[in-house]
């Protein structure tokens, strides 16, 4: 399966689809900060180009031939974090991408978004349009946590196979979600040597303390020390001595993104954390590539899914294709 990553930041979702055994051909971004270290850690072309500007876009894409088209365009439009804008500018990427897909016809195609996307009028606008230029769709809203990643961090997914039917990965995608979120210990260990660390949180309503034996909050864009004057809150843990409490590093953050540590970081700090935070968990997007790869070779009979699927995900589905 042959493929381009479009809006591909540093590589997460790149480095997981090419985990999963997809070729990956080019990436393209318009940040070339995050483009340095994507050279640095693939080996592909990788193009510095404003996907906004959709004929040059095109022509580019369209010499590579490719199978699959990948991307997620910028979410800070859609996102709960911070001022929302659904008709900014970085929202209108989403409608880019959707033209690009439909002028390439790729065979298949995956989007990633958060999903405050789903309550956006822009998704069921470039979903009546992918439906119309022939693709079946399949929307799902996985829980990192549950696909080997220790992190709570839902993200979105809209699918798109030229010619496919419509819903036909939503139950495939349930079969080898993990039973119960995992943790930091989970996935390192002691690596971190620490038992609690500070997350800034986005108020101090919040809690801002969290332990390694459980899935670590959304890696953001940002982080901050810990305040000098910071109080608990009813939520952190009471019986600890919070001078010793730090936020993780930069490079610690990338852990729970599941960049693995040959994966190569530099820049500045402010850069490495938004492109960090702005990732798609590597080990998310290898599950999202390797359900893909397995309904593509029928390794599995979708009209024999029912007893398999985990009977915790009751509100699992087709969450944002409406007809």
């Amino acid at each position: 399966m042959t493929t381009i990553d479009l809006f591909s930041g540093c590589g997460g979702l790149s480095l997981g689809f090419q985990k999963a055994g997809v070729d990956i051909l080019a990436a393209i971004d318009n940040w070339d900060i995050a483009l340095d270290i994507y050279r640095e850690n693939f080996n592909h072309p990788v193009i510095q180009q404003d996907l906004s500007e959709e004929v040059t876009s095109i022509k580019i894409i369209r010499k590579f031939a490719p199978e699959m088209i990948i991307g997620g365009s910028p979410c800070q439009d859609f996102s709960s974090a911070g001022k929302r804008d659904v008709n900014g500018d970085r929202a209108n990427l989403t409608y880019n991408f959707a033209n690009i897909v439909c002028e390439i016809k790729p065979k298949w195609f995956v989007m990633e978004n958060v999903q405050r996307i789903t309550k956006s009028p822009i998704l069921p606008q470039i979903s009546d349009q992918l439906r119309r230029c022939g693709y079946g769709l399949s929307s799902v809203v996985l829980d990192a946590s549950l696909c080997h990643v220790p992190q709570s961090r839902s993200r979105f997914f809209l699918i798109g196979e030229f010619g496919g039917k419509q819903n036909a990965l939503v139950d495939l995608f349930k079969i080898d979600l993990a039973n119960k979120p995992m943790t930091i210990r989970d996935y390192l260990g002691d690596k971190l040597k620490l038992q609690y660390y500070y997350r800034h949180p986005r108020s101090y309503a919040r809690r801002g303390i969290f332990s390694i034996d459980e899935p670590s909050p959304t890696i953001r864009g940002v982080n901050r020390p810990i305040p000098a004057n910071y109080k608990l809150h009813s939520g952190d843990p009471q019986d600890i001595d919070i001078s010793t409490i730090r936020p993780l590093s930069t490079i610690e953050r990338s852990y729970l993104q599941t960049f693995p540590e040959s994966f190569k970081f530099f820049g500045t700090k402010t850069n490495l954390e938004q492109m960090i935070g702005n990732s798609v968990p590597v080990n998310l997007a290898y599950f999202v590539a390797s359900t893909i790869l397995k309904y593509m070779k029928q390794e599995i009979d979708l009209h024999n899914l029912s007893h398999h699927i985990n009977p915790v995900l009751e509100n699992f589905g087709n969450i944002a294709i409406s007809h």
